[in-house]
């Protein structure tokens, strides 16, 4: 028993240094070909070898991209852990402190400074906390990873240009997991073309110097479309019968009065020739938003509901507001596998949630929001418990 014990450690041993082996091995032929990318686009020859030479994948970064807090995190989690009493006081202090170079900025982007600030205190805690990761490395990996390889081969080429044209010095490359940098976690394509020298100092230095900062954060929000003069969106009450179906629909603000919709404390929505679109985030237990084109905008800088509501939330504390009319409901989160096995199920079932991912996007919530509608259950798109198991009742009668 010993013996044949033995033999199976050293098998899998050897297979688990074989697997190992033809990593390193996929890995060194990815980064000889970013290499030739980016020699290709320019970066000289110097450059690359000093920044690719000797570099290592990392699997800590690897599990942090699987494992995003906006994938994993409820609602109310996710609000819980940013839009904090402490972050809140301490914006409101920054606001005040830096309220000249924010007036600035408003006036020559037309992005008030409270959005300026709500997304410094996301990003980085008001700069306490930028990121100590290896850039390079971080970038190189994402790069030659399945997932977004593509996406982070084009961010590790606009690293290195930053250090090729002379905008950041090599050891300065240091960040966030996925290769963002400085005050407001900017991703080097952002830094290359949207970084302001705000302060005249002949660069643009986004870690040391707020005026460099705060504007490139400006000039990168107006380049994504930000609507002057219009809000991220606000909190609405909904009517006892309303129908959820109309979830992630837009229609104008006249529309959805006549749909019964009125603000938190029961007033008439403004009188404003706007459009909006309805966000139930948390299901018909938690509260509904009507979000305006510059919420998309938020959502260009992150692709996150959560996190788009979470900069929103916090601007509107900074200036005074209070805190939500309609708390969300504490549900323990869904696993990554829990949501791919629902998404897995639904597709089974003819409802088409796309390929299983683990991640609940439009087409997962407007799958659920069709199963939900035929299985006589709120179609808020929501995955409740009610409706996780609704689902593997149909599927145990199948």
């Amino acid at each position: 028993m010993t013996a044949r014990f033995n033999r199976l450690a050293t098998g899998a041993m050897l297979t688990g240094l074989l697997a190992t082996a033809s990593v390193q091995a996929d890995f060194s032929a990815c980064l000889s070909d970013l290499h030739s990318d980016a020699t290709d686009e320019g970066v000289s020859r110097e450059v690359a070898d000093q920044l690719l030479t000797g570099v290592e994948p990392s699997d800590r970064v690897i599990e942090l991209d699987r494992n995003q807090p906006e994938f994993t995190s409820t609602l109310k989690g996710y609000l819980d852990q940013r839009v904090t009493r402490t972050r809140i006081e301490q914006g409101r202090a920054l606001l005040a402190e830096h309220e000249a170079q924010l007036e600035r900025i408003r006036e020559r982007y037309g992005v008030p400074g409270r959005y300026i600030v709500a997304f410094w205190g996301l990003e980085t805690h008001y700069g306490q906390y930028v990121g100590d990761m290896p850039t390079i490395r971080s970038l190189a990996t994402l790069a030659c990873d399945r997932r977004r390889g593509a996406f982070f081969r084009d961010e590790l080429i606009a690293a290195m240009q930053l250090v090729d044209n002379g905008t950041v010095e090599a050891d300065r490359l240091r960040g966030s997991w996925a290769g963002a940098l400085g005050n407001f976690q900017f991703l080097p394509s952002v830094y290359r073309d949207h970084a302001v020298d705000a302060d005249g100092d002949g660069r643009a230095d986004l870690w040391e110097s707020f005026a460099d900062a705060a504007e490139s954060a400006g000039a990168f929000l107006a380049a994504r479309g930000w609507q002057a003069g219009e809000r991220w969106g606000r909190e609405v009450r909904l009517p006892q019968d309303f129908d959820y179906s109309l979830a992630e629909t837009e229609a104008s603000l006249r529309d959805w009065a006549e749909r019964g919709i009125q603000g938190t404390n029961g007033s008439a929505l403004p009188n404003a020739d706007l459009n909006a679109t309805l966000l139930v985030p948390a299901g018909a237990e938690g509260p509904a938003f009507l979000v305006y084109e510059n919420f998309d905008v938020i959502m260009r800088w992150n692709p996150s509901r959560f996190y788009a509501l979470s900069v929103g939330h916090l601007a509107d504390r900074l200036i005074g507001a209070p805190g939500l009319d309609r708390a969300p409901p504490d549900e323990p989160p869904l696993a990554i596998k829990t949501i791919e096995a629902m998404q897995t199920a639904l597709n089974q079932r003819g409802y088409d949630a796309g390929s299983p991912d683990g991640r609940m996007g439009p087409a997962t919530r407007s799958a659920l929001r069709a199963f939900q509608r035929d299985a006589g259950l709120v179609a808020d798109g929501h995955p409740n418990p009610d409706t996780l198991a609704e689902i593997d009742e149909t599927l145990t009668q199948d």
